[in-house]
């Protein structure tokens, strides 16, 4: 399996739209989202993304292309830890063509999406983003404390929460 570029997954994505007839909006999230914040040598095998549109059609259609995809309607629920609430409102606009729009979450939210999984290599792409954007520790510890508030009550906080210490502790 060899790594997909965003310009490669854009390219797909307007082949999709065409032929499908139908429009696609992915709010991207890994490897490839960190393309888009400007870490070029990040490479990824996979497309992690929130789907507007007919997520089934376009996963078959990825499928058929060889690209794996972790795909949802709702990456608030991917995790125990929510996400912060409005992270959509603030997500950016990355490219917009003819039925297929791509965005990218507000920095913060992105950083609280890996510290939601916090394997070293989410702390790692959550360290390069904060710091790339200025995100501020203050910053990441209110949206952490945001999404904790939406998040069910459940062990899994405590430990996300010492998970957004370390992070800190780190920028």
């Amino acid at each position: 399996m060899s790594p997909i570029t965003l310009n490669q997954l854009v390219a797909l994505l307007k082949e999709y739209v065409r032929d499908a007839g139908s429009s696609v909006d992915l709010l991207l999230v890994g490897g490839l989202a960190l393309q888009a914040y400007g870490y070029a040598e990040r490479t990824t095998q996979d497309v992690d993304a929130e789907v507007v549109g007919d997520l089934d059609s376009l996963a078959r259609f990825l499928r058929r292309h060889q690209v794996p995809a972790d795909l949802g309607e709702n990456m608030s629920g991917w995790s125990v830890v929510a996400m912060p609430p409005g992270y959509r409102e603030r997500a950016s606009v990355l490219l917009e063509d003819s039925g297929l729009r791509l965005r990218l979450l507000h920095p913060v939210d992105f950083v609280i999406a890996k510290l939601r999984r916090g394997t070293e290599i989410d702390i790692e792409d959550a360290v390069y983003v904060a710091r790339r954007f200025g995100v501020p520790p203050q910053a990441v510890r209110d949206a952490a404390e945001a999404a904790v508030s939406a998040s069910p009550r459940d062990t899994v906080i405590f430990l996300f929460r010492k998970t957004v210490e370390v992070f800190c502790g780190r920028l």
